[in-house]
């Protein structure tokens, strides 16, 4: 009896990757986040004629929520690496870690929302996607919603981080799912109000200007600024974010060019957000615990994960099938709520578990060596993990839920 405890025990063990605590807390702030999605969730099934009015709208939703991960969990992750390493206090200083992440973060915000805009109406006639929203538009709906949202994003990060600090909580293992969670609830709702402001006459073409306006002049203060460190976290991160911005943006037109689909049954415009940011919060945990061993010198990069990086791959998958039926769950529970058809539970579960299976082997993939290479080449793979694994996973996560969609056959 004792032999076959211990197996099962053993067994447990490996599936959380060895780290049982790791993978409770993990799961806790997945399942956080996957509850929450549903306020973007129902945002989005219940905004189905603001994105008619609006044409173009729907490419920045993609963006909209993972600029915020994007941003923010690399500002958690650099947060956690600091306090493994002794090195954290909370300052709004530009000469502290916090401060100049601080100051990094919210500029960062304001750069990379304009650079989108910019971005998606480019993609937008470049991929043929008729009529769209102006470019002043596209400006004023992308940064006063992605600015707005940050300030709330912002400060649970740092709630975040004090409590890591005070309770003892690993931010690794949180900060992900839980950043990603404060983003869908703000984000979307706040891209929907900013959309309100989209042609208004005499206003939207003056803000966007003041707007582009702005964004220039804080990279030029970067850029002479004395802070070495703020320098180079906007230094480092802009061309990953435009980057990652660009593939959010191509996923953006997979959903739109599939828009009937989801209008056919509006549930699967609640499941999105969910998904989209479960898969990327799972690469977030994965790419965070990855830099922090690879930091502490725990783990060595190699062309295949061994040792800890492989227990920590492992945990990935074993968290993975749980958290992708609650986001199954919650959508038809969303729909419900909202009065939205909806292909059914099983079938939307179904869909969920598909598609994420398919998301998750991306996951490890991306996470992996997405955090090897910046360390062969000498960068932080805090700055460079997380935008690269969720951005990647909202390009590839796209094509994985459609995909589903379609072999589920619910349309």
């Amino acid at each position: 009896m004792g032999d076959v405890s211990d197996r099962l025990s053993g067994a447990g063990r490996a599936l959380t990757g060895g780290d049982p605590r790791a993978y409770r807390d993990s799961l806790v702030a997945l399942t956080i986040a996957g509850i929450t999605s549903l306020v973007a969730g129902v945002t989005l099934a219940l905004t189905t004629d603001t994105l008619e009015e609006l044409p173009g709208l729907l490419l920045l939703v993609p963006a909209a929520l993972a600029v915020k991960g994007n941003i923010f969990g690399a500002l958690g992750s650099r947060l956690g690496t600091s306090i493994h390493t002794g090195t954290f206090r909370l300052s709004g200083r530009l000469d502290t870690v916090a401060g100049a992440n601080i100051a990094g973060a919210m500029l960062l915000s304001l750069v990379i929302a304009v650079a989108i805009a910019l971005l998606a109406k480019g993609v937008a006639i470049v991929f043929s996607i008729s009529p769209t929203m102006s470019v002043a538009d596209f400006v004023v709906v992308s940064t006063v919603g992605g600015v707005a949202a940050s300030v709330f994003i912002l400060a649970i990060t740092l709630l975040l981080a004090g409590g890591s600090v005070r309770y003892g909580w690993d931010l690794d293992n949180v900060v992900s799912p839980l950043v990603t969670a404060t983003s869908d609830v703000v984000s979307l709702p706040a891209l929907v109000l900013a959309a309100s402001l989209a042609s208004v006459a005499g206003v939207t073409p003056v803000l966007a200007t003041v707007l582009i306006a702005a964004a220039v002049v804080g990279l030029v203060w970067v850029a002479f600024t004395s802070v070495e460190m703020l320098r180079g976290i906007v230094r480092e991160s802009v061309p990953v974010l435009v980057v990652a911005g660009l593939l959010d943006l191509i996923a953006g037109i997979t959903i739109e060019k599939r828009l009937d689909d989801f209008l056919e049954f509006p549930v699967l415009l609640v499941l999105l957000p969910g998904f989209l940011g479960t898969a990327g919060a799972l690469g977030g945990v994965l790419s965070s615990r990855l830099a922090t061993k690879l930091h502490l010198g725990l783990i060595e990069p190699g062309p295949l994960p061994r040792g800890d990086a492989g227990s920590e791959i492992i945990m990935i998958f074993a968290l993975s099938l749980p958290v992708f039926v609650i986001a199954g769950v919650v959508a038809e529970v969303g729909g419900l709520l909202a009065g939205q058809a909806s292909p059914g539970l099983v079938s939307l579960v179904l869909v969920a578990v598909l598609g994420g299976a398919l998301a998750t082997s991306c996951v490890v993939l991306v996470a992996y060596y997405a955090t090897i290479v910046a360390v062969r080449f000498g960068l932080d793979p805090d700055t460079y993990g997380i935008p690269v694994v969720t951005s990647t996973l909202d390009f590839v996560g796209a094509f994985a839920l459609i995909l589903a969609i379609v072999a589920v056959g619910v349309a």
